[in-house]
């Protein structure tokens, strides 16, 4: 079995990484190229580059900023936002992609999961869902969690994987920047709906919120963002404290152990 992954998400905007609430209120949070480097070297097992204003500016991705992204990595890079349709997958992984997150473009046309898997392989293409709950189902949205569809979230992610997507990034719009925990229920009927990996993302403020995504939501890895950038821990000490509650996270050499004030000890028990 694969071991659970810690990815961490960069939310670009105008070339520099953003963090908001809910997908409002962003603010900037430094350049991407440094911090991919450094989360890189805390022991991230990804970096996803998102660029969150592309599809609501109606334009393609900063190829660019990718570009130097990219170089500065070992670890796979997922890239998503401005993708419009299957030509612009190529030039993304030339720029240095290993996978294409497409959310809003799927949705509007949902044979470019296919065409994508098709000329690249289901391992390139990531379906990204962003939802939110309305009752007792989640509602997708696109253009940056700002348009709402009238797709349920569960159903879509079948839908995704029986077109070609090698896997599903989940997000909770209501959890987002929140910092309570990721939304497990969503995650779980999701994860158990599909047999590919499942990435729970919206919600983390400590390493326990990861411990749950994977034991509780079923996910296959978690995605971090607010935390790690506000300086209140580190990839490393996330899967210290993971480690210690038997989550057999990938090893972090030479990372930190010290786990940071006020989140989770990795002395404490589930």
């Amino acid at each position: 079995m694969l071991r659970p992954r810690v990815i961490v998400c960069l939310d670009v905007k105008d070339g520099r990484v953003v963090k908001g609430t809910q997908f409002k209120q962003l603010r900037d949070v430094g350049d991407p190229v440094e911090l991919a480097s450094r989360y890189e070297a805390e022991g991230a097992d990804e970096v996803v580059f998102l660029d969150v204003s592309a599809s609501k500016e109606a334009r393609g991705t900063l190829l660019d900023v990718v570009r130097r992204t990219a170089e500065t990595l070992f670890v796979p890079l997922t890239v998503g936002g401005g993708v419009r349709s299957a030509d612009d997958i190529g030039p993304l992984l030339r720029a240095g992609a290993d996978k294409i997150s497409v959310n809003t473009a799927a949705v509007r046309d949902p044979e470019l999961l296919s065409i994508g898997a098709e000329r690249f392989g289901s391992q390139c293409m990531v379906a990204s869902i962003d939802a939110a709950r309305e009752g007792d189902r989640w509602r997708c949205y696109t253009h940056g969690g700002t348009e709402p569809t009238e797709l349920d979230a569960v159903e879509w992610a079948a839908e995704c994987e029986a077109r070609g997507a090698g896997e599903i990034l989940l997000t909770s719009i209501d959890q987002d920047g929140a910092r309570s925990g990721y939304q497990l229920d969503l995650t779980r009927r999701v994860a158990d709906t599909v047999p590919v990996p499942v990435i729970a993302s919206g919600g983390a403020g400590g390493a326990e919120h990861l411990r749950d995504a994977f034991t509780e939501g079923h996910a296959s890895a978690a995605l971090v963002a607010g935390i790690l950038h506000d300086g209140l821990t580190t990839v490393g000490e996330l899967k210290h404290a993971l480690t210690s509650w038997g989550i057999p996270v990938r090893p972090t050499p030479g990372a930190s152990r010290r786990p940071a004030e006020g989140l989770a000890s990795a002395k404490e028990t589930p």
